[in-house]
């Protein structure tokens, strides 16, 4: 079992998780609930952030979910205000929410509504989370924003052409955030992971394609969910102080750069 680092500065603050049904988002809550970091879950998936809720409340944390479609700018804003209402001014946002129907193909076979798909559950969902919690950060004069990219956006790569164009966007929008933002005294940060090993990749990627995978890497394994939140927490954290405008690639060394 991982030992979750602490990180005695995040005891106390608030923070706002997109994507938080599964997956990364999921574990990093669960990485901040063990740092005392009182929690809003956002999500798609009602039941599932109920479930994780309860999870995290039994061991004591200090957590509310808030389902909300991440595409959706007003219904975004109402979970700010909840989130608000609940714990005052929140110090962090992890704009983790990514998705879409979008499959390999080559760029003139891509369907249009995958590829607006994509952009919209990746790079837009990502804008309006920031669109929402910047303004009182900037306001406060503190505060940090993480938000996730992928190997794909960093070079072409088996994925579609359309999550690779959102999720390179999103690096973008990060360094862009990060410059507006810095004279505020707020940090921005991105990760770009590599082949997660998520419960939802689990299902569908059969045993011998994860060696294949897994072999690609110099590290010669799958990433796994921890892997990705012991960064967020870093990149959150008063560790991180002199860090912004960052994109950190947590992909076992598929990505030296």
């Amino acid at each position: 079992m991982t030992t979750i680092p602490t990180y005695p500065d995040l005891r106390g603050k608030a923070a706002f998780i997109t994507g938080a049904s599964g997956g990364i988002g999921a574990e990093t809550a669960r990485w901040l609930a063990a740092n005392g970091v009182r929690i809003a879950l956002n999500g798609r998936d009602s039941d599932k952030l109920d479930r994780l809720a309860d999870e995290l409340t039994e061991l004591g944390a200090d957590v509310v979910p808030l389902p909300a479609d991440n595409t959706d700018a007003q219904a975004l804003e109402r979970a700010h205000y909840a989130a608000e209402e609940e714990f005052g001014a929140i110090d962090l946002l992890f704009a983790f929410a990514g998705g879409g129907t979008a499959r390999p193909a080559p760029v003139e076979e891509t369907a249009e509504d995958d590829w607006r798909s994509a952009v919209d559950h990746n790079l837009t969902a990502t804008f309006l989370a920031i669109k929402a919690f910047l303004p009182a950060m900037k306001e406060r004069g503190s505060g940090a924003i993480i938000t996730m990219a992928s190997t794909a956006g960093r070079g072409p790569s088996q994925a579609s052409p359309a999550y690779g164009a959102a999720k390179a966007g999103i690096i973008l929008l990060t360094q862009h955030t990060a410059t507006e933002a810095g004279p505020f005294g707020v940090r921005v940060n991105c990760i770009s992971p590599s082949a997660i090993l998520t419960d939802r990749t689990a299902a569908n990627m059969p045993e011998l394609v994860r060696k294949q995978v897994a072999a690609a890497h110099p590290l010669r394994r799958l990433g796994l969910p921890e892997d990705v939140a012991g960064a967020a927490l870093f990149l959150a954290s008063a560790s991180a102080g002199w860090i912004t405008g960052a994109t950190l690639d947590v992909a076992g060394g598929r990505v030296m750069r």
